[in-house]
């Protein structure tokens, strides 16, 4: 009874009396399946079960797949090449590096509800992002091992330079805009970059591993990440470091339209939201970003635990506005088009923007290994000046208009311009009663000192840190901060530029609750707030610096 059950799951019926010889391919890999189905295992060990099935036979199992999966608690443990496939069936898509010496590349969480059906997958919000996030990722492995299986040299040298060809990663986010512009402006060949190819990466995860792989020659980098990679956070550390600041601002606080309807306007009222509305889930991109810290820091503010009163998840930029969209989000902190996504789409409304927090805070930052830096010096100045002359460009009004149509190709950001241009071009939308807002700083990437990479600001987000305890509070902070703030870096570039330098203003400033912090006392700034944690302070192990040393100007 249990053979014949599994031969008519199976569709083998009618070839129930053939011998193993006269079957096909296809119905030798069928009976398999069958095999290994009828003990009723606990793990299930499946490489490309349905490789050779025509299509109706391959979808019906699948189907009968996940509901003997789903009837017996099996684990199945799943090889597959079809990216459709693996969305259909997994809870968990673990990508994986080319080999030999294969690693994991990156693991993603498949948030759709089962049981599935093939024809419901397609319209839940979150699939095309997650299908566009996975052949993102296999194209970039691809790209990489034709460069590995070329006769072209990886480095080459030119123009003065140690290194001319550079791969740099980026997030398809507005405030990508110098990168862009230094592409497509040929501000990079300007300074002797004559081959520089931009990775569109899937998520700040992504970023950092490309960098630390020596996939990526650099990327931008959300705030906190050179100091989070050379402090070891969660991972091995590396020496990470940062010449120079490309943007300031660009982000809002963005939750799902249902809570305004409740009538939510204000950070109290949203308190008020949290403790008669339990379970709150808050998505933010990267536990060192600015989203996540000046998120935290909005909640506590108002008697809000981030840590005890909400859910914080840990997400794409891409992700958010679906999750929203499917109700597995009740809001989020992140960089735009996406807070415009959700304005536009009538999903959710903007209750803060960054310029309601702390104006000009640093957001993105070039990251390089401290070993790049020191073996390409030249490269890393010429490209630090590439950028800031892209910088410049993109704080002229007058070019925003080109760089909207720029944004907008599916290469970079890819996404509808009616999303880029709130604060980038237009007036800021809320999707509230009130009127559209005009906020020309909202994204800022060169006027007012904006790419200087100050330090103090680097400080700052060491407190905050460790008032989460996402790391101790370092003692040997001056030294870290020295090491991955490499202002010698920034400053040559610029005044090769003819840029003047002007030195930052270390006086103490508050963000938008007035409690002032000094840079020369940091630890009685962390006293000063009752919700948080107790923080740890110690001295933070660093690697030694690079044997390859940059030659003396």
């Amino acid at each position: 009874e249990l053979v014949q059950q599994h031969i008519e799951m199976v569709g083998l019926t009618r070839a129930a009396d053939r011998r193993p010889h006269e079957l096909s391919g296809g119905m030798k890999q069928r009976v398999a399946i069958a095999r290994a189905l009828a003990i009723r295992p606990k793990v299930l060990l499946l490489d490309e079960p349905f490789g050779a099935l025509d299509a109706l036979t391959r979808g019906s199992l699948q189907e009968r797949l996940m509901a003997i999966c789903e009837e017996h608690q099996l684990t199945a443990v799943m090889v597959t090449h079809d990216v459709d496939e693996a969305l259909l069936l997994a809870d968990r898509i673990v990508l994986l590096t080319n080999g030999p010496n294969a690693r994991i590349g990156q693991v993603l969480e498949v948030p759709v509800p089962r049981p599935r059906r093939r024809l419901d997958m397609v319209k839940h919000p979150s699939y095309y992002s997650l299908r566009s996030e996975i052949i993102d990722f296999l194209n970039q492995q691809k790209q990489l091992k034709q460069r590995k299986g070329s006769a072209q040299p990886q480095v080459i040298a030119r123009n003065g330079l140690e290194k001319v060809n550079l791969n740099i990663g980026f997030i398809p986010l507005t405030d990508c805009a110098p990168l862009i512009v230094a592409q497509e402006k040929g501000f990079f060949k300007k300074h002797g970059l004559e081959a520089v190819t931009l990775n569109r990466e899937p998520s700040w995860k992504a970023i950092g591993e490309g960098v630390r792989s020596g996939r990526l020659d650099a990327a931008p980098m959300v705030t906190g990440m050179p100091l989070a990679m050379t402090m070891g956070l969660g991972q091995r550390p590396i020496p990470v470091v940062t010449p120079m600041v490309l943007s300031r601002n660009g982000n809002a606080i963005t939750l799902d339209r249902k809570i305004y309807d409740q009538g939510v306007r204000t950070l109290a009222d949203f308190k008020a939201y949290v403790d008669s509305t339990p379970k709150n889930r808050l998505g933010m991109v990267h536990p060192a970003s600015m989203h996540n810290l000046l998120l935290r820091y909005w909640l506590a503010s108002g008697g809000i635990d981030p840590d005890e009163d909400v859910d914080l998840l840990r997400l794409p930029p891409a992700q958010m506005a679906a999750n929203l969209k499917a109700g597995n989000i009740d809001g989020y902190c992140v960089g735009e088009p996406w807070n415009a996504r959700a304005v536009v789409d009538n999903m959710g409304f903007v209750i803060a923007t960054d310029q309601d927090l702390w104006p000009g805070h640093p957001e993105k930052m070039l990251g390089l290994t401290e070993a790049w830096v020191n073996r390409y010096p030249n490269s890393t100045v010429a490209l630090v000046k590439a950028l800031l002359e892209a910088c410049e460009y993109c704080d002229d009004i007058r070019h925003r208009e080109e760089i909207v149509d720029l944004l907008a190709l599916y290469q970079y950001v890819g996404a509808d311009v009616n999303y880029i241009r709130p604060g980038f071009l237009d007036d800021y939308t809320f999707g509230t009663d009130a009127p559209p807002q005009s906020l020309p700083k909202f994204n800022q990437f060169y006027l007012g000192q904006t790419n200087y990479p100050n330090a103090d600001e680097g400080l700052w987000m060491l407190t905050q840190m460790a008032r989460w305890d996402l790391a101790p509070f370092p003692k040997n902070r001056i030294e870290l901060l020295d090491r991955v703030y490499r202002v010698d870096v920034f400053t040559q570039a610029a005044q090769e530029l003819g840029h003047t330098i002007l030195e930052p203003n270390r006086a103490p400033f508050a963000l938008f609750d007035g409690v002032y912090f000094d840079p020369n006392d940091p630890l009685t700034y962390l006293k000063k707030f009752s919700i948080g944690r107790p923080p740890r302070v110690e001295n933070v192990p660093m690697e030694v610096a690079s044997a390859v040393e940059a030659t003396p100007k």
